[in-house]
């Protein structure tokens, strides 16, 4: 049995007891929590930073009965999530450290985090029994000692009673489909198959990932040259204080472009965390040494902004670099490609127009590769040739869950940035129907600071309109229309003038929500938030604060309207998380399950619904380690 402090919602506390306890755990009493391992108690008010939780949590008594359990954010002091329980583990912890953290990467205790979040009819996952209904807590006298069970049923209304010393036994259930999983029958043998089954594709999956690191291992790759003084005369350029996960990120890619093997890297950070000057520095130590460099990019917009993105921060070196896509014409396309293969353009940057057979490099070196997940299946079959022949670097902003990041470290190699930069504020979220009062508040307070206005509006039909109401409540903001039916030139022009400060409102659909950054456009609005999902909400909330300056993003649904349960999910989620890097912390939402399934590829998402993310992810770990023996 582990040490351990539990205490449980509407039971009786003993205030100076647990006091006595926390400090003999290691804990610090502090007047104010700032750190994993401080604690305060003020009156009915008790904080608590426990190690192994991302944040802190508060409890609230009333006379000495709990009255609430909530984490909370350090920053606002605003609660994010109430629990029905907490259990408080020893600072130091039962092991020597390195024992320790062996068995939480090997996966012998589950992450308590994703135990502690569970509700009341919750669907969970026993390791052994499959997956049931969480029930609560019961007590029940065992040797004559009365011990906290975890209460689970199953189908046919049988109940198991798990001891919450076997607590690392059962997770939350997450997975990709939207209908009620599968109850299973206690004892019956359809559990059994099913984690078989599951096993097999993880199986196919690991051995895919590890034939294909053989693979490269093999092949005689380029090996980088170390950095020039150029190199460094470039880094020192960047105008922001480096993170520290930017500065390892960074190494980490550079040790990869100086080895033979080909480099195969996938950096995934939050939206605004610094993933394009790891980019840019790989992108010119690659030109350093003479060797050209693609990156391949989703949409068009996003290629013109990497390209004013490369070609500034380039500009004082001997650098040229291009973009090819549907905003420039025939000529001009004819003519970049033959300078291309001439080898006198160093940097192209495109659409998946980039991966055309006639399109010929005369030494490519290195490909980066924005959000491949949303690029199509012969666009991918062709990457995986790609990574056999070139360094290959993939950007994500969609969140990788750390369970999953720990499971795969050991076959696929990753980067993460989890550190927002210097003097970043959180954006500021409003849920709320639509009123045009509120529009009008929004967009009049932004521009008396002369900031820019995004409205997202993701229905074509019906959007002039939506502008010329904009007009009305506004009649001194310039507002201008942007979406993906627009002629290409047109829609150029018009980006051109809202990066330029010309417009102050910009009334478009969702082709901003990638890689858009606009320094000046502090607000976003979006209208019937309740359409969208909680990964595109979160993607759309990025195109703000991604600067300095305070941000808000208003995600409004009709008046008097019904949503629906699941978009009163998504849009709980989007106010609740609005910490910086939050996109790390959304304990499973969807943001997090699509991270999961563009890492993993959708022939993977049913393994996951039948056994559940947590228990998927150990089993990824358990196949892995019968490779590396």
């Amino acid at each position: 049995m582990f040490q351990s402090i539990k205490i449980y919602k509407g039971e009786n506390l003993n205030y100076n007891a647990l006091a006595r306890d926390l400090a003999s755990y290691g804990y610090v009493r502090c007047d104010g929590i700032s750190e994993p391992g401080d604690f305060s108690m003020r009156g009915g008010i008790i904080d608590i930073f426990p190690p192994t939780f991302d944040g802190p949590v508060r409890i609230e008594l009333a006379g000495n009965q709990v009255e609430s359990i909530k984490s909370f954010s350090i920053a606002s002091s605003e609660p994010l999530e109430e629990h029905a329980m907490v259990i408080i583990l020893p600072k130091l912890g039962l092991y020597p450290r390195k024992k320790r953290l062996k068995k939480e990467i090997l996966g012998e205790k589950a992450p308590l985090g994703s135990f502690i979040d569970l509700r009341v009819n919750d669907y969970v996952v026993h390791v052994d029994h499959g997956i049931g209904i969480f029930k609560g807590f019961e007590k029940i006298k065992f040797k004559g000692e009365d011990k906290d069970h975890i209460v689970m049923e199953y189908s046919d209304g049988d109940k198991l009673y798990v001891p919450i010393e076997e607590m690392h036994l059962i997770q939350r259930y997450v997975g990709f489909d939207k209908r009620p999983p599968k109850i299973y029958k206690l004892g019956g043998k359809a559990w059994n198959k099913t984690k078989e089954r599951a096993r097999k594709g993880v199986y196919s999956m690991v051995f895919e990932l590890l034939e294909m690191n053989a693979m490269r291992s093999k092949l005689d790759g380029y090996a980088f040259l170390k950095d020039t003084d150029w190199q460094e005369e470039f880094e020192k350029r960047f105008s922001y204080k480096e993170t520290p996960d930017q500065a390892r990120s960074v190494k980490e890619v550079k040790s990869d472009m100086e080895s033979k093997r080909p480099m195969d890297r996938l950096l995934c950070g939050d939206v605004g965390y610094g993933k394009t000057e790891v980019a840019l520095r790989a992108a010119f130590k690659a030109v350093m040494d003479n060797k050209q460099m693609a990156m391949l990019v989703p949409t068009t917009l996003l290629a013109e902004q990497h390209f004013i993105t490369f070609k500034n921060r380039m500009k004082d070196f001997p650098v040229r670099t291009e973009f090819i896509c549907r905003f420039r014409t025939k000529g001009q396309i004819s003519s970049i490609l033959k300078d291309v293969e001439s080898g006198a353009v160093d940097i192209l940057i495109g659409t998946h127009a980039i991966l055309r057979k006639d399109i010929k490099f005369k030494d490519l070196g290195l490909v980066i590769i924005d959000e491949e997940q949303r690029f199509g299946v012969k666009d991918k079959e062709r990457l995986k040739k790609i990574r056999l022949l070139v360094d290959v670097l993939t950007l994500t902003a969609t969140p990788i869950p750390r369970t999953l990041y720990m499971s795969l470290m050991s076959i696929k190699d990753m980067s993460i940035i989890e550190t927002p930069p210097q003097d970043r504020l959180p954006v500021e979220v409003f849920v709320a129907e639509y009123h045009d009062v509120l529009v009008k508040k929004a967009i009049s307070m932004e521009k008396k600071r002369n900031g820019q206005v995004f409205f997202v509006h993701n229905r074509i039909e019906g959007i002039d309109k939506i502008a010329a109401k904009i007009s009305t409540l506004v009649p001194s903001a310039r507002v201008s229309i942007a979406h993906g039916r627009m002629r290409p030139k047109e829609l150029e022009n018009v980006m051109k003038e809202f990066i330029e400060g010309n417009i102050d409102v910009l009334v478009c659909t969702v082709i901003i929500e990638s890689g858009i950054d606009i320094p000046n456009a502090n607000t976003l609005i979006v209208n019937r938030a309740d359409m969208f999902g909680l990964a595109d909400l979160y993607q759309l909330k990025g195109r703000v604060g991604r600067f300095r300056n305070k941000a808000y993003a208003y995600f409004l649904v009709p008046k008097g309207r019904d949503v629906s349960s699941e978009s009163k999910r998504r849009l709980e989620a989007i106010e609740r998380y609005k910490e910086l890097g939050s996109g790390f912390k959304i304990a499973m939402e969807d943001l997090e399950i699509r991270g999961a399934g563009n890492l993993l590829g959708h022939q993977q998402h049913g393994y996951i619904t039948e056994v559940g993310f947590d228990l998927y992810c150990r089993m990824i770990r358990d196949v892995a380690a019968t490779f590396s023996t």
